[in-house]
């Protein structure tokens, strides 16, 4: 059986769920934030270390104005709400990603990063306006300022998890079958599990389906 430490998930699908069931893709992502609580607390039973979340891209922007507004008054209402709840978890948040948003939500994530740092049952990686192939870029342009030298190891020094184990599995809804920019070299090896449901309608039985697959599946990393 397979060790999963680490799970990633692209939550796709919560406006086109807003869109079907309540003629709002605002109400989709409503309705996604209640996903995230049920997945959080289903890693936790599985003894998962890490869970990462792509909430935001840096494609994201393209969006309504007033959809992205949403987007981050929902985040600061769940942090505001969730926070202590989430500490006395034992969970810990990390955001990768560039933090440029109002001063309010910056000071938020900062507060909420600083509150749960030292926390060690479950570690969430928020990805909020990320993009890997920025991080990539940035990555090696760091790399060639330290003077070391280029490969695999010390390059791995320079992006936004390099303390943070590769994930195992990356889980995307939707019936979308791409990456769409997100962890494009943490992914090289990762086990990928495209679901046909939009993130609002997925539950904990699909999530243990998938993981019970996973654990099943023979990995070669390259050998026979």
């Amino acid at each position: 059986m397979n060790p999963l430490n680490h799970i990633a998930i692209i939550m796709d699908g919560n406006g086109r769920w807003g869109l079907k069931f309540k003629k709002s893709r605002n109400a989709g992502h409503k309705a996604g934030l209640k996903t995230v609580e049920k997945i959080i607390k289903e890693t936790i039973k599985n003894k998962i270390s890490y869970l990462t979340l792509y909430a935001f891209s840096t494609e994201n922007w393209k969006r309504p104005k007033k959809e992205i507004n949403y987007l981050f008054n929902l985040l600061e209402t769940f942090l505001l709400s969730r926070i202590e709840e989430l500490h006395k978890q034992n969970i810990k948040l990390k955001i990768i990603g560039i933090k440029k948003f109002s001063p309010k939500l910056n000071k938020l994530l900062n507060k909420s990063e600083k509150k749960t740092f030292m926390n060690s049952k479950l570690q969430i990686n928020l990805a909020l306006n990320y993009g890997s192939k920025f991080e990539l870029i940035n990555a090696f342009n760091d790399l060639k300022k330290s003077k070391l030298k280029v490969n695999e190891k010390n390059f791995i020094k320079y992006l936004q998890t390099k303390d943070i184990p590769d994930p195992d599995l990356l889980i995307r809804t939707g019936n979308t079958h791409r990456l769409s920019n997100f962890l494009l070299w943490q992914l090289a090896y990762s086990e990928i599990f495209f679901e046909k449901k939009l993130w609002p309608d997925f539950t904990e039985k699909d999530y243990n389906n998938i993981i019970k697959k996973f654990k099943n599946i023979k990995r070669n990393f390259g050998k026979i």
